[in-house]
């Protein structure tokens, strides 16, 4: 039986109702990213065990709409038009969120913020701030390096060692303040323990007279982090509640019900 004219031009689809061509563009997208956002085409055919005809053709496809890029050494990196649609996507991650970040702050009275692990860099995407006068504030939007916040390492140590490796370097990393750790090895091997509390810390790392708390958000379609900030001395008056049951298990299932959320959205 000949194959009408409709089905000659209809992407193929899986039994799913998904379209496999856009399934396998995004699949592509993804294995760049989590290289580091740079790939040749004989690592992403191993990666993702598409033939290369396949590859070219959908890699073709994405440079043409800039969402991919050839670099001089013929290699492809994620391409500029991704960064609208990311930054888009996380203001509304954290317009979403912002109820469990508002009772996060009402419960600790501290500036509650969410942020995610994005090409080896956290990006704040919401925040809820603290009604104290003297209160943290960090603009939504903004990229850090992760070595020196609480919501970075709380990421990092999610992560397989080899990965979070590669994203820390060979270093040594940028000092912030005096207490800023900055040997790569020092921070994987504090990764263990941080991984095994659910819970990380920024003692004035990125800022003097600064300590923040972070947890990670399980179950969110991207590595999300919750944390509370505010002056040194407030944070640790909160966090000597957590021998009684008080912060970390506050915060912990704040960001579940959070992650739950996001899951269920998804």
């Amino acid at each position: 039986m000949a194959a009408s004219p409709a089905s000659l031009d209809a992407p193929a689809a899986d039994r799913s109702g998904g379209v496999q061509s856009v399934e396998r563009a995004f699949h592509l997208l993804e294995i760049l990213a989590d290289s580091g956002g740079v790939s040749t085409l004989s690592d992403l055919a191993s990666a993702s065990g598409l033939p290369m005809p396949t590859i070219h053709r959908l890699i073709r496809t994405l440079v043409q709409q800039g969402y991919v890029r050839q670099d001089t050494a013929r290699r492809y990196t994620l391409g500029p038009r991704l960064i609208r649609l990311g930054e888009t996507a996380g203001r509304l991650l954290g317009s979403w969120a912002r109820p469990y970040l508002a009772e996060l702050m009402e419960a600790t009275g501290e500036t509650a913020n969410l942020a995610v692990l994005e090409a080896g860099e956290v990006v704040y995407v919401g925040q809820v701030p603290s009604r104290h006068s003297m209160r943290m504030f960090t603009e939504v939007g903004r990229r850090v390096q992760p070595h020196c916040t609480a919501v970075g390492k709380i990421l990092l140590a999610q992560l397989p060692r080899p990965e979070a490796a590669g994203v820390l370097g060979r270093g040594p990393l940028p000092a912030h303040t005096e207490h800023t750790v900055t040997e790569p090895a020092r921070l994987l091997q504090q990764f263990d323990a941080v991984k095994a509390g659910g819970f990380a810390v920024d003692d004035q790392e990125q800022e003097i007279g600064v300590r923040c708390v972070a947890v990670v958000v399980p179950g969110a379609p991207t590595p999300t982090a919750l944390s509370i900030s505010g002056p040194e001395a407030r944070i640790r008056a909160l966090e000597a509640r957590d021998a009684l049951g008080g912060l970390i298990p506050q915060m912990q299932e704040i960001a579940g019900r959070l992650g739950h959320a996001l899951a269920a959205s998804g």
